[in-house]
């Protein structure tokens, strides 16, 4: 029998995720709405599991795990999660289970099938710095909100597209109207900007004390994705950037946001250690 180790539990984790992801496909499919409760409980324990899994890896790296792209996915992953349980009701969207879920079993089954996402495990990554630290979880964590920011601006387009067309029964009747939709995204931007600024905010302040420290192509990556979500909020705000175009402009900076953990990872090679030996059962 394979050990059990982080990977366990977090593969536990992304089945729970996919669960509730199956879930909510089943109920459009159906064309109605899925139970709330159960999926805020499949939700719950995924969590619960992720939480545990990446605890497990914090004690073996004696740090967070934001070492590599494998713990930077799982834990923007974590991070939406977290999100939708703590303030997720509060929306009032049954839909926006369900996008958690399609979101958190993306990233997370995404890191855990691809072995060299995880080939290489850095310990101490943060030096024992507790204000780097914190300014790095709290950036991954802008990301677990933009992400659902992402969900909701997809399903005001699809929301808009059926107006379009007057098509309102089936999966369209289970949306909330576009106004709503538009209130939750702006509050959703606004939250991922104020953290995103707040953890850059935290990080100049080390950097500033060792402007060394800090790898430029990072440095570029991290402020670059806050500069665009900053100008899209202050478009949005002046009403020059709203509806589709809105919509679609919020999908696309996640994307871009995402696509940005690679140079942020890639800046870390030259503090790289190889990771412990995985069994193969244990990846499976």
């Amino acid at each position: 029998m394979p050990p059990i180790t982080d990977r366990t539990w977090l593969w536990l984790a992304a089945a729970c995720y996919l669960a509730g992801a199956a879930l909510g496909t089943l109920s459009l499919l159906r064309e109605r709405k899925h139970s709330r409760a159960v999926m805020y409980f499949i939700l719950a324990a995924g969590y619960a599991f992720q939480t545990f899994g990446l605890y497990l890896r914090g004690l073996a790296v004696k740090g967070c795990p934001l070492g590599n792209t494998f713990e930077l996915l799982q834990f923007t992953a974590w991070s939406a999660a977290t999100l939708y349980l703590v303030v997720g009701a509060t929306f009032r969207l049954s839909l926006l289970g369900y996008g958690t879920a399609l979101l958190s079993a993306g990233l997370s089954l995404g890191a855990l099938l691809v072995p060299a996402l995880d080939a290489t495990r850095r310990s101490d990554l943060f030096g024992g710095n507790a204000w780097i630290e914190f300014h790095a979880a709290l950036a991954l964590f802008s990301y677990g909100v933009l992400g659902l920011l992402a969900l909701v601006a997809g399903m005001y387009w699809f929301r808009d597209y059926g107006l379009r067309r007057k098509r309102v029964g089936g999966a369209y009747a289970l949306l909330p109207s576009i106004r709503d939709l538009d209130h939750i995204g702006l509050r959703l931007l606004v939250t991922g900007v104020t953290l995103l600024a707040a953890s850059l905010a935290v990080g100049s302040v080390w950097w500033l004390r060792e402007p060394g420290s800090v790898n430029l192509l990072k440095l570029l990556a991290t402020v670059g994705v806050f500069v665009a979500y900053a100008l899209a909020l202050a478009l949005r705000l002046t009403r020059r950037l709203v509806g589709r175009r809105w919509a679609l402009a919020c999908v696309l900076l996640f994307a871009a946001a995402l696509l940005s953990i690679a140079p942020v990872d890639a800046s870390r090679q030259s503090s790289t250690a190889p990771a412990p030996a995985v069994p193969e059962a244990a990846k499976r």
